[in-house]
């Protein structure tokens, strides 16, 4: 996979940006008006499910550092929000090599401040769309891998990437990049779980000038095509590494699955 050189972007502050409004969702202070515009006008239960996704990753990753992975490629990242992955990763594995990749150009100015790895470990961090792949990936191979297993971690991403966008050809090709024993962690919105909230959503997010793609069940599940899903399987955010049930109802999808060998 190639890519061509992209010209830096720069923020927009009259236009909504997903990372912006998950980080009002989750309480943050670095959004504009614009992003809070659209978080406020998102139901209730949306800050429910931006912090539902959060525990998630934060299970998941810990989850693999146990089972001894010590790569991660984090792919929209998002505005910092501690404790971060490569916190969670390398509280346990110190040594963790962690690469963040997000198209707001906010979040490297927080990622030069805020993504900083322990003293054993290594973080780096690449201003990348998900769209372009292959740009990712030779960054992220200057720091991992990828004859050893990786994390590939893209929660709460892929559902702002349309089918027209070959959303699950995207993920097909970053996945095609890892060696055996190497895992995929997804988060994705539902559209068939809690369906009047993802179209409440989805129009929201709509007049803010962003698209939003919820998909049902099946449709997530293409993107576990091929890999060996980890129990307890593709379940809601809030099922996934959870012993005690949670009275608040989840509409985002989780699934932690592994690279087979050939």
């Amino acid at each position: 996979m190639t890519d061509g050189p992209e010209a830096p972007p720069t923020i927009d502050t009259s236009k909504a940006h997903p990372a912006r409004v998950y980080d009002w969702l989750l309480g943050g202070k670095d959004n504009y008006p614009v992003d809070e515009a659209v978080g406020q006008s998102l139901p209730p239960a949306a800050k429910d499910a931006a912090r539902q996704n959060r525990q998630f990753m934060h299970r998941a990753a810990a989850w693999l550092a146990g089972q001894g992975v010590d790569q991660f490629l984090d792919i929209g990242t998002g505005i910092p929000t501690e404790p971060n992955l490569h916190q969670v990763v390398q509280r346990i594995v110190p040594t963790a090599k962690v690469v963040y990749a997000d198209n707001d150009p906010i979040v490297l100015r927080h990622a030069e401040a805020l993504l900083i790895s322990g003293t054993e470990g290594v973080t780096d961090y690449i201003e990348a769309d998900v769209r372009r792949p292959g740009r990712i990936v030779e960054h992220a191979r200057a720091t991992l891998d990828f004859d050893r297993p990786i994390a590939l971690s893209l929660i709460a991403l892929m559902h702002f990437v349309p089918d027209g966008q070959d959303a699950h050809a995207i993920v097909r090709d970053l996945v095609a990049t890892l060696a055996p024993g190497s895992y995929l962690v997804l988060s994705h919105g539902a559209s068939d779980l809690l369906p009047e909230l993802a179209a409440k959503a989805t129009a929201e997010y709509a007049r803010g000038g962003i698209t939003l793609g919820f998909r049902t069940r099946t449709e997530v599940a293409r993107f576990l095509d091929g890999l060996d899903l980890v129990a307890p399987g593709l379940v809601t955010a809030t099922e996934w590494g959870t012993a005690t049930a949670v009275a608040a109802p989840s509409g985002v999808y989780a699934a932690v699955a592994r690279v087979p060998s050939p």
